[in-house]
């Protein structure tokens, strides 16, 4: 199984369930973050003052899926949440050990 951990900006959030929803992604977590990169944040004007933006918006995006899916998820990912301007985005991928449904006690694939 996998792990994917995506960052994505919120405007493409919901474009990115129903991208993945049909690809046959059946659940996943999601949070709003704040955070920089290349992007290092942004100055606005609010009242007529200006100031600094250090932590722009983003949501982050988990996902489990088993090992066979998380190339399809990923490029579906990426082309999805793609505007072609910074602060697209990054995914990551890690392994997972194992899983476990609490409701029925079904593990690993059966899990998910």
């Amino acid at each position: 199984m996998k792990l994917i951990i995506a960052t994505i900006k919120p405007f493409k959030l919901e474009e990115v369930r129903e991208a993945l929803t049909s690809v046959g992604v059946r659940g996943m977590m999601v949070s709003e973050i704040k955070g920089f990169g290349s992007q290092s944040g942004h100055t606005e004007i609010y009242r007529g003052a200006e100031y600094a933006v250090n932590f722009v918006p983003k949501v982050k995006l988990e996902i489990v899926v088993q090992d066979s899916m998380a190339d399809q998820v990923v490029s579906t990912i990426a082309s999805t949440a793609k505007t072609e301007k910074i602060g697209d985005g990054k995914v990551f991928v890690l392994d997972v050990e194992s899983a476990l449904r609490v409701r029925t006690g079904e593990t690993n694939d059966d899990a998910l």
